[in-house]
């Protein structure tokens, strides 16, 4: 079940917005299509993203797969115990596995965020395509 307080990204990031700032992380779709995570590369804080292009890379049992920012901005932190335990990530993706906090410098991308609903709806779609 995917939270009703954050946002979701087609490429099923999501972002947990509290006025300029949110906390970013993996869906957990993401994170149980990928398995095991056993690596995720930090970014640099004070990064500019743009929303839609990758904020890092993030690495599995299964494979090396692109985290795409649901938002542009600046990365202002990293979550440092993912450095020593990326799994955090399978076990609580919408809690204690967050990967950045980034600093929004364009709140009119929002709107191009799915809410908990839609984004079900979505997955719905993209798994009947495969």
């Amino acid at each position: 079940m995917n939270p009703d307080d954050v946002m979701y990204h087609k490429e099923h990031t999501w972002a947990r917005v509290s006025g300029k700032k949110a906390t970013v992380g993996i869906t957990g779709y993401a994170q149980e299509s990928l398995g095991d995570i056993v690596y995720i590369d930090e970014p640099e804080t004070g990064t500019n993203v743009d929303a839609g292009t990758e904020l890092t890379q993030i690495e599995s049992t299964k494979a090396t797969s692109a985290v795409i920012s649901p938002v542009s901005g600046t990365v202002t932190a990293f979550n440092e115990e993912l450095s020593d335990s990326p799994e955090i990530i399978n076990e609580d993706p919408y809690g204690k596995g967050w990967i950045v906090k980034i600093d929004i410098t364009d709140e009119s991308q929002l709107k191009d965020l799915m809410d908990s609903t839609e984004y079900e709806k979505y997955l719905e779609e993209e798994v009947k395509l495969k």
